[in-house]
């Protein structure tokens, strides 16, 4: 916006320009004729006095001393011979009146005075040069000074531009790192009111969604509370098992309970990270599988993994990419019979980032399961749109592919901001 508004005062200012500088150009010009031509005029009225009056030799020396100034003055007396220098009536018949001659070279006034002994031709050359001077000189300065009102139009309405355009600059910035999680972010409302009005719109509006995102954790911490109830009365049941199996079950429990309370400090933590947190994806996939790789073991389940020999930094937080991963591999498990086995694959995305494949050998994903809800299997449906809003949350994307010799996710993750 602030080169339209400059453009838009630039064309309006050369038009305004041109509207005055081209008339008093041509104006110029005109003064500069008439002035040249008055003063010719004067000159012949007091030649015509002194041819009227005067003896001949008079005459002579009024034409010597009125020639200059760049003009030409002749006077060709009653019988035919021509006083300070041959004019360009030559020898024909004299006018019978004043006459104007213009021509390429200038302009010539010619005037028959009446004499006792004949009539007499007063004649004055004005050249060309005479007609123009001064006007090349006045141009440059009307051009000169046109240039300087038009850069000076522009820099003030650059300025303007400027002071209209930064508001709305800064209003963008705010609602950039907004969209991209960073809920501090406020503008300072200026410029037009329109524009601080907008200004003061996005902080409530920013202001707002941060106290709905706080009463959403909350509400999520409280939920994960809840269970605690059920899992201590879990864990007293487990305790009271045999001993390999209490071992094992209170195992489970204690994964769970810690997974509780990530839920809840995470749903409390009072600042987010935002896009621009990161992890390494060789790491935290090579955790996630080790942790799985228990209980492959107890099902009989061959893991395949590839992993890179250097890290792999992506755009996601680590606890995000775990969940992800865990929602990937938690589908193998629970979707394919005991004995399947599945690939984890790890390696570097072409722009940036990485890709994770999670591959298995067994009957395949139904359509739409990447849907937030839909579930074939009787489950809550969420776990593959977790691993779906991580990937496009660090500007990757989630594919799956699924025929009836198995299923293979790939999760593409975005390099670091």
């Amino acid at each position: 916006m602030r080169r339209q508004i400059t453009l838009l005062v630039a064309a309006t200012t050369s038009i305004v320009l041109l509207a005055f500088l081209l008339p008093a150009a041509s104006l110029v010009a005109r003064v500069a004729a008439a002035r040249a031509m008055d003063t010719a005029q004067v000159q012949m009225q007091a030649l015509i006095s002194s041819v009227g009056l005067d003896q001949r030799a008079d005459v002579a020396a009024t034409v010597a001393a009125a020639d200059g100034g760049g003009r030409t003055v002749a006077v060709r007396w009653t019988d035919g011979q021509w006083l300070g220098g041959r004019g360009a009536l030559g020898d024909g018949e004299p006018p019978v009146s004043a006459d104007v001659v213009t021509g390429e070279d200038g302009t010539r006034l010619v005037q028959p005075v009446r004499r006792g002994d004949g009539t007499a031709v007063v004649e004055v050359f004005v050249p060309a040069e005479q007609l123009r001077a001064g006007v090349t000189r006045t141009w440059l300065v009307l051009t000169g000074l046109g240039l300087t009102l038009l850069v000076l139009a522009l820099l003030v309405a650059d300025r303007l531009a400027r002071s209209l355009t930064r508001p709305v600059t800064e209003l963008a910035d705010t609602a950039h790192r907004l969209s991209a999680g960073d809920l501090s972010a406020r503008t300072t409302p200026a410029g037009p009111p329109e524009v601080r009005e907008v200004g003061a719109a996005v902080n409530r509006l920013a202001g707002r969604i941060g106290e709905l995102l706080s009463a959403e954790r909350e509400a999520a911490a409280d939920l994960a509370h809840r269970l605690r109830t059920p899992l201590t009365a879990l864990r007293l049941d487990a305790e009271s098992l045999p001993a390999g199996d209490r071992e094992r079950l209170l195992a489970d429990v204690d994964a769970l309970a810690r997974g509780i309370d990530e839920v809840i400090s995470e749903a409390r933590r009072t600042t987010r990270e935002g896009l621009g947190a990161g992890c390494d994806a060789t790491a935290v996939v090579a955790a996630r599988v080790r942790f799985w790789s228990v209980l492959a073991e107890e099902e009989r389940r061959e893991v395949s993994v590839w992993l890179p020999d250097r890290p792999l930094p992506v755009r996601v937080p680590a606890s995000d990419l775990a969940a992800a991963v865990d929602a990937l591999l938690g589908n193998v498990f629970a979707h394919t019979p005991d004995g399947t086995a599945f690939t984890v694959a790890v390696g570097p995305r072409g722009d940036g980032g990485a890709v994770v494949v999670v591959s298995d050998r067994g009957a395949g994903v139904p359509a739409g399961a990447v849907e937030r809800g839909a579930s074939g299997a009787g489950s809550t449906g969420l776990g593959l749109d977790i691993a779906r809003r991580t990937a496009e949350a660090s500007g990757g994307a989630l594919r799956i592919d699924a025929s009836h010799r198995g299923t293979t996710v790939t999760l593409e993750l975005g390099a670091p901001a």
